[in-house]
């Protein structure tokens, strides 16, 4: 049986992300911030990759 991944860094501020849900009159599921954390994270490494082929170390807007 394959072990489960190690939780990652996370990236996003969930206090920050409750604050926006709540202004918005939603509600936020116990699951959102890690399901968010990983798709933050999933675009970021593809922006590094974006950027390494364009032979750049900066990652820039354009490389989401």
């Amino acid at each position: 049986m394959a072990k489960k991944a190690a939780k990652a860094e996370p990236v996003v501020v969930g206090s920050k992300v409750r604050a926006l849900i709540r202004a918005k009159g939603a509600m936020m599921s116990s699951e959102l911030l890690d399901a968010l954390n990983a798709a933050v994270a999933c675009m970021v490494a593809k922006a590094i990759e974006r950027a390494k082929a364009n032979k750049r170390a900066t990652v820039k807007p354009q490389d989401l």
